[in-house]
């Protein structure tokens, strides 16, 4: 991996959220670069199941990030 002239400690916690946000979006892109195990695939089916038999499990991805954001 190449080195960045990129200081992350200079990003503010919003734009260092944005870089996260950039780089989860790049590797969703290429299903490939994210093969799961069988173990991994049983649990996430798991986790699915039981929220689908519970609606009150979990929260919406918008909300956690709105969450994380106002603390700061």
């Amino acid at each position: 991996m190449s080195q960045s002239n990129l200081d992350i400690n200079e990003l503010t916690p919003d734009e260092r959220l944005d870089l996260i946000e950039e780089l989860w979006n790049s590797l969703s892109e290429r299903q490939d670069a994210l093969a799961l195990t069988k173990a991994q695939t049983e649990e996430l089916d798991r986790r699915i199941d039981e929220m689908d038999r519970d609606q009150s499990l979990g929260e919406p991805w918008q909300d956690v990030l709105k969450g994380i954001r106002e603390r700061e």
